[in-house]
């Protein structure tokens, strides 16, 4: 990108006007540790000031992810809560009979959707919008979990590719440790993005941005873009004949 600056600017004047729209106060945003949601949380913050808050959520997670989170909003002086949803999660599983396994994506989405639910509380509670993270490379492949960290109110990175958010974390001045660790959406230890969807994040933006790539990445991507069509849509609607 040829001018960061100014792509920061407009997304920070872009997050104050949707707050203003929505008449609501501010934002609360889910701090994950890794880089999209440090930008965001950042942007946000210089949109807003204060009236922001920031919300650690760990479940059954990596400690060093929460460290990160936490070097981060006390590097850059962001109200935060911490949220442990491990208890949470185990009683749920118990509940519905289940144990829990690595793996298994039915399991891991319980993650993100009781984060959305948390995060939604806050937002209810003080008159905040929820602030998402997901970029333009998550969700042009379904990438993200429906009505869990795909359950928000706005998007300010959704238009910016992964290899984009890097860039803009940098000029931020996001700590190296969280710009350079392997993207990870946390289901499980060792889980990373990329292993997951089988494509990294060059070869996904490369196509994205240009249209190029090797046939057999581009056939892959295409066939997540179809699947997860539904993810970036709202539920559809039988209508009956008048």
């Amino acid at each position: 990108m040829k001018d960061v600056g100014k792509l920061v600017d407009r997304i920070v004047a872009w997050i104050r006007e949707k707050i203003e729209e929505a008449g609501v106060k501010g934002g609360v945003v889910g701090i994950s540790g890794g880089v999209d949601s440090a930008v965001v949380v950042v942007l946000l913050k210089r949109a807003v000031g204060d009236r922001m808050l920031g919300i650690l959520m760990p479940c059954h997670s990596d400690p060093s992810d929460t460290e990160d989170a936490l070097m981060l909003v006390r590097s850059f002086d962001i109200p935060y809560r911490l949220v442990d949803l491990s208890p949470v999660y185990d009683a749920f599983l118990q509940v519905l009979g289940e144990r829990d396994r690595k793996r298994d994506l039915s399991l891991a989405n319980i993650k993100p959707r009781l984060r959305m639910i948390t995060l939604y509380h806050f937002a209810n509670k003080l008159n905040y919008l929820v602030v998402g993270t997901s970029n333009k490379s998550e969700l042009e492949v379904g990438y993200f979990t429906k009505y869990g960290d795909g359950g928000v109110d706005i998007l300010p990175i959704g238009g910016l590719l992964k290899t984009q958010v890097w860039e803009v974390a940098r000029f931020l001045g996001i700590p190296d440790k969280i710009i350079n660790k392997p993207p990870s959406a946390g289901f499980w230890e060792g889980q990373t993005d990329e292993e997951e969807m089988g494509v990294t994040y060059k070869a996904l933006d490369a196509y994205l941005l240009e249209g190029k790539g090797d046939p057999d990445v581009i056939k892959k991507i295409e066939e997540m873009r179809r699947r997860s069509e539904h993810k970036r849509r709202l539920p559809q609607v039988f209508l009956p004949e008048k």
